[in-house]
């Protein structure tokens, strides 16, 4: 069977962490927003230890999905760091050493994992989504948060998907009754900072539309905007086929262990 497996730390706007395993022995982590102790101690649920992790991919450097508290461990581990070549002079003044850095501009490629990358809009420089494609089990993973707005670019590619990681940050009216400055709401709400829970919704209604999803992991929920409870009534009421598959992240604790059955492809 696929030795393909996901779990998200936490996420959140206190820190953003999630574990993506490729093989046997080793696991990619995809944004570093937590404290170090924090981290490991969380991964301990899945009995999984920093010497399991190999590379670190980043969707961007926002404080939030990358602590600078990080940039030594990575050094001295020879840990890679997988950033956006628009995204490297803000990781070499976050305190990455240039050794690690391995910018790209359209896709990754790892042993038996091919990445495809897609740039979105988020604030100044941008975010970006993965689709991770695992050779040996036809294995098709999408993931993207922080998206300003859900551009054509991620529609395209994010198809037959078997998972899907995405973002679902706010209830527009919680947002509009929260209090917070207008500037803020306007960030938020502007195409250039998240996505409300409708607009996740029908993001997600259309991969789904041209996928075979097994799970849906939703993401970035705003404390103070949001509730998982107005989420599983949108997907109650507009996408019930696939509510079984719904994973709805925290910020305080890490979800469950998240697995793709399929069988391997012969190389032969």
């Amino acid at each position: 069977m696929s030795h393909f497996a996901f779990c998200v730390l936490g996420s959140g706007s206190s820190g953003n962490c999630s574990l993506l395993k490729i093989n046997e022995s080793k696991w990619i982590m995809i944004d570093a927003g937590f404290s170090m102790r924090q981290t490991k101690e969380r991964m301990r649920t899945h009995n999984i230890c920093m010497d399991e992790v190999g590379d670190v991919l980043l969707t961007h450097l926002d404080r939030d999905h990358f602590n600078p508290a990080w940039c030594r461990t990575l050094l001295n581990r020879g840990i890679f760091v997988h950033l956006h070549e628009r995204h490297v002079d803000r990781g070499i003044r976050a305190g990455l050493d240039p050794k690690i850095m391995r910018p790209f501009t359209t896709s990754i490629d790892f042993e038996h994992l091919h990445v495809e990358t897609v740039h979105m809009a988020h604030d100044v420089l941008g975010t970006v989504g993965f689709i991770f494609n695992y050779a040996q089990c036809q294995t098709r993973f999408g993931f993207a948060t922080d998206l300003g707005r859900v551009p054509q670019s991620l529609l395209d590619t994010f198809t037959s998907l078997d998972m899907l990681a995405f973002e679902s940050n706010y209830d527009p009216t919680m947002q509009r009754a929260s209090g917070r400055p207008d500037f803020l709401q306007d960030r938020i709400m502007g195409g250039g900072g998240h996505l409300s829970n409708e607009e996740s919704l029908a993001a997600v209604k259309h991969i789904a539309e041209n996928s075979n999803l097994q799970h849906i992991v939703l993401l970035h929920l705003s404390r103070q905007c949001n509730a998982s409870a107005i989420i599983r009534d949108l997907y109650q009421d507009h996408l019930a086929h696939l509510y079984d598959c719904v994973t709805i992240t925290d910020q305080d604790r890490c979800s469950r262990l998240l697995r793709l059955e399929k069988q391997p492809t012969s190389l032969f």
